[in-house]
This record gives C-alpha cells, structure tokens and sequence, in this order.
C-alpha cells in the first residue's frame, strides 16, 4: 500500500491532516510511524492484525492534550520492514525496537502504550527496560504472568486455540488470504459490541495492510516466534512493575478472559484497572471517547492510583 493511499483514506479523521508519516531505520529494520504534537514523548502499539491505524481516535486526542505521539507500525506490519524468519520476531528485537525508537526520537524514555500484541510488547518492555518507560497503558493485552497462569485453564486455552493453529507452517497464511480476507473482514464486522466500530474505509485499510508482501508471515511469526521461547528461561524475565500502570479492559473480549484482569496487585503495585462492560477486545475504536478521556486523565495525574473501576457508558 502506498503512503499516499493512506494519507487519502484518513483525509477523513479529525486532524488527520496535521500527522507525519515518517521512517527510522533503527535496530536493523526501517520502520514506518505517524508522528503528531509536542511535548512528552508517547509510543503506541497497536496489535494483530493491525498496524499504526488502530490510534487513530487517541493520536488527536493525545496530541490535542499536549504529547508528542509516536505511532509505530511494528516490524513486519503495513510499510515497515518485513525481514524473512521467524527469529526476526522474537520479543527481545520487539523490544529494541521501541527502546530505539524512543533513542531516535531524541528521549531517553516515554510513556508506552499498547494494544492486543502491542500490550504484550509493552508489559515487556516495561519489565525490561523500566528507566525507559514514564508510564504505562495497556488495552486488552494479559500481563504475561496471568497469561501463562490462564492459559493452563480450559477456557483460556479455547479462547487462545488459534496461537497452536498459528504454530503449522502455510495453512494460518492461506486460511486468512481466503475470501479477499473474508475471515478478517467478518471479526471486524461481527467483533464489536457496537455495530460500524469498523467502517467500509476502515476495513479496506487493514486489509490493504495486512496483504503488503510479506506482511502476512510475518505478522504470524509474531506467534510462531513466541511458541519457541524457553518457558523457564521467559519467567525469569518476569518481574514486578514499579511505573505507574493503566489497564483498560472490554470486557466482551472473545479472545482474553475477564480473570485476566484479576490478581495483578502484587505484579503492577501502581495499577488503575478500568473495566468497560460494554467493549469488545477492539476497545479503543469501539468507544474511542471513553479510552481517550481515560487515557488523558491518567497522563495528567502525577503517580498511579491503585483502582479498580467499572467505565459505564456515558
């Protein structure tokens, strides 16, 4: 897809027109991200199979409340680089990446923000490299600790039987081309809580994305890379986060499970856990006001609160 036919379909977003579309060659790998504002530094990640188009409703909204917003399409997703490999997707260059991006942006460290796979680069990052991370939000992304608890439950593991069909090689690449994208087209569709959270434009874009050449393996070696990692030597990496940490949760998410959400108090001590009943996993395109006004009031504030709260529609 080329750049120009991204900066048309977006034309249509409230001050779409004041974004630049920039590239970094950092890490090895030259990355494609929309930048927009002044201020401190925030880096969204979006997840599968998205790319920086998913912040869409927060890149204004944060830029408007005075951040510089940095919003990365990941390695192997839409108009960054696409390296052939599986070991190119491992999470230790996922998290060079964002610690380079943050170097190239001329920071030392920013707020991190993720969403689904950017939640899980993010909850990472943020054990890893916490002198880099001013604060910390995560949307529908399991803190790995419960999501290796979790996964061991029957209805985890039901939720998450696509990550083994991600596992064979071909198959998870040919199923999801089927139909012109049909299966993706029907999840955005069907997925939401509230009907239209994705439109026609929106839906043309992530496909658009996902079929740039290459763009579809590597996308899934994001899983096949995953499923490969020493299980004992990952738990080691897992340690206590001290930043403070906003977690927003749809709680209609088909892929993650509620109890997710729960038992994080001795892993993220600083943590401001906000449940929005009536979301889906796609939670900040589905009610964009709602994780906005969220996300902007938790930035505002100087620590974290340890919380627990329920977003009822407004």
């Amino acid at each position: 897809m080329a750049q120009n036919s991204v900066d048309g379909m977006v034309s249509g977003v409230i001050g779409s027109e004041d974004w630049d579309h920039q590239y970094a060659v950092v890490n090895g790998v030259r990355l494609h991200y929309v930048e927009c504002g002044s201020g401190p530094l925030v880096i969204l990640l979006h997840g599968f199979p998205e790319f920086w188009y998913a912040w869409r409703y927060q890149i204004p909204a944060l830029a408007a409340a005075g951040y510089r917003v940095i919003a990365l399409d990941q390695r192997g997703y839409n108009l960054s680089d696409k390296p052939k490999g599986v070991r190119h997707y491992r999470l230790d260059s996922l998290l060079d990446d964002v610690l380079s991006i943050i170097r190239h942006a001329g920071e030392q460290s920013a707020v991190v923000v993720g969403h689904d796979w950017g939640g899980a680069v993010a909850w990472n990052f943020a054990m890893r490299h916490p002198q880099a991370v001013e604060k910390l939000i995560v949307l529908n992304a399991p803190h790995p600790q419960r999501f290796l608890e979790e996964l061991l439950t029957f209805s985890q593991f039901c939720k998450s039987w696509y990550m083994a069909l991600f596992q064979l090689p071909w198959l998870p690449e040919m199923l999801i081309r089927a139909g012109d994208y049909a299966g993706l087209e029907r999840t955005l569709r069907n997925d939401p809580v509230h009907p239209g959270a994705f439109g026609e434009a929106d839906i043309a874009l992530y496909k658009q994305a996902i079929s740039q050449p290459g763009a579809l393996t590597a996308t899934i070696n994001y899983y096949r890379a995953l499923f490969r990692v020493n299980p004992v030597g990952y738990k080691r990496t897992i340690t206590r986060i001290d930043v403070p940490t906003l977690l927003i949760w749809g709680e209609q998410d088909r892929y993650l499970g509620i109890r997710l959400t729960e038992g994080l108090g001795a892993l993220v001590p600083k943590l401001q856990l906000e449940r929005i009943p009536d979301a889906s996993h796609w939670v900040q395109a589905e009610v964009p006001e709602r994780v906005n006004a969220l996300m902007v009031d938790f930035l505002r504030t100087t620590d974290g609160i340890p919380t627990v709260a329920s977003s009822k529609p407004q």
